[in-house]
């Protein structure tokens, strides 16, 4: 299982006892670094640059969030009135597949809204007509060209659902449509966002003179250290001379890159076979990715089992589901009841994932500052987010 790393950065001062467990804990100076990369790249490339919410929608940092960069992009309706209430700037929301009910209101809110495919913009096209013209139209396009490495996170995998095939792209399908959208990567540099603008381009160029935009998506891993940055402007601006299109990037976890973690506790100990430790964090609840992807996330401090001579604990959730592991490690400190200990790099897609199966507590939400060390807490969930979503 591939251990994605992870920077503690600052965290590797943070007291763990001073939040709740367990708990979301999110670094704002970080987060800051992280967007002011983001708008670097935007001024000297001369793009746009919208959050993917679906990635980190803690709205409690919008405004840090709009201090940087253009916008935000959603998936729908209730991401989009997430961002009409919270967020500043531009609004682009893409869906899968829109219901009628729901495309006024996201017709109002949204600056963009783009389908996946010709036959809904034309299915829809006398209810678009009838919102006015105060939004664009875009189209999300399938390059056909495979870059991801795991088929489930890869939109141009074989038989994708996630946009319009370009090899079946006609002029009719561009009727009132006014910018395309791709988004093929997943934690990616730049070399395969080249590779597949290079692949595509050929099959689009024949339409460019109509666009007036181009949304190349997210999955840049922008903010993290070894990104060729200097090798992306330079792509961008040639790309926007070449096509004469504004630009757009969608960036997600690049965001909240290494800017929090996930606080938890040992609750119990045991011996089968090898250490095993039952902790207030669930695989399942709190980490899917951990068993969708399947992932193995860093932890703050984890010492290395051969160097340390210490065996490795199996850490597994409170739930009832027999896979709720999340992996073997050798604590910071021994794996004692009461010991606290953290997993880094878990602000994206984590926070939004997390669910009350089983009735495992939701961690609390908490903020803090690494330059000033003030320290929020956010949000506390009771037990009745857990009955309130059940009947």
């Amino acid at each position: 299982m591939e251990t994605r790393a992870g920077d503690p950065g600052a965290f590797a001062r943070f007291d763990l006892h001073r939040v709740d467990s367990p708990a979301f804990v999110v670094d704002a100076a970080k987060l800051r670094a992280n967007l002011a990369v983001l708008a670097d790249i935007r001024d000297r490339a001369g793009i746009k640059v919208l959050a993917a919410l679906k990635a980190f929608s803690m709205w409690r940092v919008a405004p840090i969030v709009g201090e940087y960069l253009d916008g935000v992009c959603t998936s729908g309706l209730w991401e989009a009135r997430l961002a009409e209430a919270h967020y500043r700037g531009e609004i682009a929301t893409y869906c899968a597949a829109y219901k009628a009910e729901d495309l006024p209101e996201i017709c109002r809110i949204s600056d963009h809204v783009i389908f996946n495919s010709p036959d809904q913009i034309a299915r829809f096209r006398p209810l678009l007509d009838a919102q006015g013209g105060t939004f664009d139209i875009g189209l999300r396009i399938n390059p056909l060209h495979a870059e991801g490495e795991v088929p489930r996170y890869d939109p141009c995998a074989p038989h994708s659902r996630l946009g319009f095939p370009v090899d079946q792209l006609r002029p009719e399908h561009l009727d009132g449509v006014t910018g395309l959208h791709f988004h093929t990567l997943c934690e990616q540099d730049f070399v395969p966002l080249q590779r597949t603008w290079e692949a595509l381009k050929p099959r689009i160029e024949p339409f460019l003179g109509q666009l007036k935009w181009l949304n190349f998506g997210g999955g840049h891993h922008v903010t993290r250290a070894d990104y060729q940055r200097e090798d992306l402007i330079a792509f961008l601006r040639q790309v926007k001379a070449e096509t004469g299109c504004e630009l757009y990037l969608e960036p997600g976890e690049a965001v909240a890159l290494d800017a929090g973690i996930l606080v938890g506790t040992v609750l119990d100990t045991q011996w089968n076979g090898m250490p095993v430790a039952v902790v207030d964090i669930s695989a399942t609840c709190h980490m899917p990715d951990v068993i969708e992807a399947p992932y193995r996330p860093a932890m703050l401090g984890e010492r290395d089992a051969e160097a340390s001579g210490a065996d490795p604990v199996r850490l597994g959730g409170p739930s009832c589901l027999a896979g709720d592991v999340i992996g073997d490690y050798v604590l910071p400190v021994p794996p004692e009841p009461g010991t606290r200990f953290a997993f880094l790099d878990q602000a994206h897609y984590s926070m939004v994932k997390t669910t009350t199966f089983n009735g495992v507590p939701l961690p609390s939400i908490w903020l803090w500052d690494s330059q000033t060390d003030a320290l929020e807490c956010v949000k506390r969930f009771d037990w009745e987010s857990f009955r309130d979503r059940l009947s």
